[in-house]
Parts: C-alpha cells; structure tokens; sequence
C-alpha cells in the first residue's frame, strides 16, 4: 500500500509506535496524517468535561476516518479513502478546554489531537471540583467566550452493570473511595452539580450532558438532573426532555444506549425560538437530538462487527500496539460478564470500561461453543478483543493510538488494561458527529447569523 504523496519520511520514523497500523490489510486506508494546522477563527468554542480519551471531542469536531457503511449522508463525507473508508468533514465546532482524572485519558487524548495543532496544555488532569474551586479561589482556569459546555459525566452510580448507588456514591471526586458514607456534593455521583457550576461560571450558549441509560429506571432520578441544570445561571437555561439514543441507530456496530441532556440558554435564544422551545413538544425543525440514519430494528440496515472487524489481521502478527497486545484471561464459563463471542453478524455489546480483564470474545474455540467456523476451521484460536478492536467498534479511527510506549522508552505509556477501560468510558465518536451536525443545522434558527 502507498502511503501518499506528501507524507514525509520523518513522521513514520518519528511516530512508529502507531503508525505501523497504516501498512496493514484490515484496511487500505490513505491516511491523512501529521500535523495540521486549526483555524482560529470563528467557531463554535467547545468546553469538554469528563473528556476522557475525547470520543466527545473528536465526534464533535469531525475530520476522522470510520466505516462508509456508517455514513448514510454523503454531505458529511469529505472523501473516500479506500473502498470500505471514508473522511468525515470537519464541523465547526472546537476543543478549547478538556479534563479528566485519569493520565491515561489524558495521555491517549493528547496523543491524538496533538497532530492536528491543539495545545496539549488545554487538557487538565483534574477533577472538575479542584477546576471549580481553582477559579473560585481567584485563578484563570476557564477559557472566555465559550459556546457549548459538553460533559459524560460519571456512569458508574447509575448504570444497571454497577451497584446502582446513585447520589449517594462511595467513591469521591477523584476516584479514590471515601472512608465514610456521607453523601457529599464532592461524590462521584453528584459530579453533574459540579458541570452546572462550570455552567454558571462560563454560560455557554448550550450544554451537552451524557450518561447511562440505566439513571432512567433509577427512581426519579432523571427529572432531578434536568431540573437541577435548569438552574444554571439563575435558571437561565430550557433544558429539554432527554432522549435515549442508540448508537447503532447512527452507524455504529454496537447495542450502546445513552442519555443526552441538551440545555439551551435562554438569554440568548431568539424571542420567538424561545417560546418554542419551552413548549412540551417542539417541531422537528426545531429539535436538536440527530434523527437515526440506521435502523436496529433490522440487522440488515445495521453495520455489523464483521463489517468493521471482518478485514483485520490477526493480533499475533500485528504491529500495531493496541492491536498485538490483549486480555488473555481466560474463558470462566460461568455466566459472568464477558463470557461471550460477539456476533460478527450482528452487533457487538456495549463496549465497557469495568470489565477486569473480561472483555468479551473475539472468538470462542469449538469445546466453548464458538460459532465463527469459518475462521476455526482455518486454524484461527480462541480470543478476546483486542483494545483496538473495542476502539472500532466505538467508531474510533483506525489511526487513533491507544496502547503505546513512553518515548524511547518499551514501558507503557499506557497499557492495553488502561486502553480497555478509556475506549469503554468514551462516547462513540459517530454518535456525537451525527448530534454535532444536527445542532449545526439547528444553531442559526436559535440564535440568528
């Protein structure tokens, strides 16, 4: 495969540790890669909280590379890089600001926006509390003139695969476990209090807030949430009725289901705008959340694991770093979590970040019930997914470095368990490009230009 014209000699020297995945046949992809520079002007001035490794941020943004069977409107396509590829447009949005707890996050996030000419400098290893407390104390943390304020804040209290404590988390703000119960504001699960603070201090003409769909079922408290957002900035701020959307109604192979909160502030709305969208129903014009390109309802018009997977070359003679090294725990057969073959049929099941080792099957030998025969008969063993596999079924770039070494260094910089556990806590890059290009559509009628 050729690399193109105008990629320099230098930058696959330089950068091997990931770019090896270019010269292998999962796909022939031309890879736009190296630096390039980011427009400065104009915008939509994004404030990313609970960043992670940035599925927000790069969906946001756009100008990545996923699966053309994904993209149903060719006018977000800027061009095909190979048969089954394409390149999304970039959007008008951009990251101005990120954090996260985790230096893993951090470090993969870095990683890959660093070659498109974002400062690593705007990602803070911090919790959003120590953020707020910081700009309370008088310090410049916060950017100016901030237009959206997006936060996946944390899951864990809510989801149906946890212990489902809510409000009332045993785990701090960051992340360390508290040595009593007391259900403080500073608890992992109250951090969305900590998101409208930033709210308060930045006003931004929107906010976008994503979880679980498991907070649905958890009492009541979804309307606490959305009416405690609304207070933002002396209850300047419509938040509209939730919607749980499913990633694979937007083209990506996976049963993924989450909640996004969509706040809009009211002051800068248009007056007539204004009085729709405080309406219990809003006109389809009007409404922000992206209309599914897919239908889970049929398989057939799904992208499916072996859509994304079905090209890609075996971990053992791989180079790429996120790819060769995997789970090898092995198979328990005892009903708990990660005890299954994906469907390569189908599609995958929701990609998680708790799953100890247990990351679901690739493929599963005949003794343990494999159904891949196909790729048994010719010899090909029994497996986990791989981190990068987990990463395109998330819809991240097959360029998107997860595992890699600290510089002239074979020590992780961050390690496939640490790979496994960021993929799993992102937001699928395609499903946040389809919401970006909606709120694109939607963005003048709100607020004129």
């Amino acid at each position: 495969m050729s690399k193109g014209a105008g990629m320099s000699k230098d930058y696959f020297c330089e950068e091997r540790e990931y770019s090896d995945i270019l010269s292998e046949p999962q796909a022939e992809i031309f890879f736009e890669t190296g630096f390039r520079e980011r427009n400065d002007d104009g915008g939509v001035r994004v404030l990313s909280l609970f960043s992670g490794c940035g599925g927000m941020d790069l969906g946001l943004e756009g100008g990545f590379i996923c699966h053309k069977k994904s993209v149903r409107n060719t006018d977000f396509i800027d061009k095909a890089v190979a048969d089954d590829w394409v390149l999304l447009k970039k959007s008008s949005f951009k990251t101005v600001f990120a954090c996260d707890i985790l230096p893993e996050a951090k470090a993969t996030w870095v990683k890959y926006f660093s070659r498109f000419d974002v400062n690593p400098e705007i990602y803070h290893l911090q919790s959003v509390v120590d953020l707020v407390k910081l700009h309370n104390s008088g310090q410049e943390i916060f950017p100016e003139n901030i237009d959206v304020v997006t936060g996946g804040f944390p899951c864990q209290d809510f989801s149906v695969a946890g212990k489902r404590k809510g409000f009332d988390s045993s785990v701090s703000h960051d992340g360390l476990r508290k040595s009593d119960e007391h259900a403080s504001e500073e608890n992992r699960g109250k951090l969305y209090l900590w998101m409208k603070h930033v709210i308060d201090i930045v006003q931004p003409k929107m906010f976008i807030a994503e979880n679980v769909k498991g907070m649905v079922s958890l009492g009541d408290v979804k309307d606490i949430i959305q009416r405690d957002f609304s207070t933002a900035h002396g209850n300047d701020y419509i938040v509209l009725t939730p919607k749980i959307l499913h990633a694979a109604n937007y083209g990506v192979p996976e049963t993924r289901e989450r909640v996004i909160f969509i706040g809009i502030k009211r002051s800068a709305l248009l007056p007539d705008v204004r009085d729709i969208l405080e309406k219990d129903i809003i006109p389809d014009k009007y409404d922000p959340y992206p209309k599914p390109t897919h239908d889970i309802n049929e398989i057939a018009d799904c992208v499916t694991c072996n859509d994304i997977l079905g090209d890609l070359i075996e971990p053992d003679v791989s180079k790429d770093l996120s790819h060769k090294s995997y789970s090898k725990a092995k198979y328990l057969g005892n009903g708990s979590q990660g005890q299954t073959e994906i469907n390569m049929n189908g599609l995958a099941p929701t990609i998680r970040s708790e799953h100890h080792g247990n990351i679901e099957f690739r493929r599963l030998s005949y003794e343990h019930g494999g159904r891949n025969y196909k790729e048994l008969e010719d010899g090909k063993k029994e497996r986990r997914l791989s981190p990068r596999e987990c990463a395109l079924i998330q819809t991240f770039p097959p360029d998107f470095p997860f595992v890699f070494y600290k510089p002239y260094m074979k020590k992780y910089a961050v390690s496939p368990s640490a790979a496994y556990k960021v993929i799993g806590n992102a937001v699928p890059p395609l499903l946040a490009f389809n919401l970006a290009k909606r709120i694109e559509e939607v963005w003048p009628l709100y607020f004129g230009g």
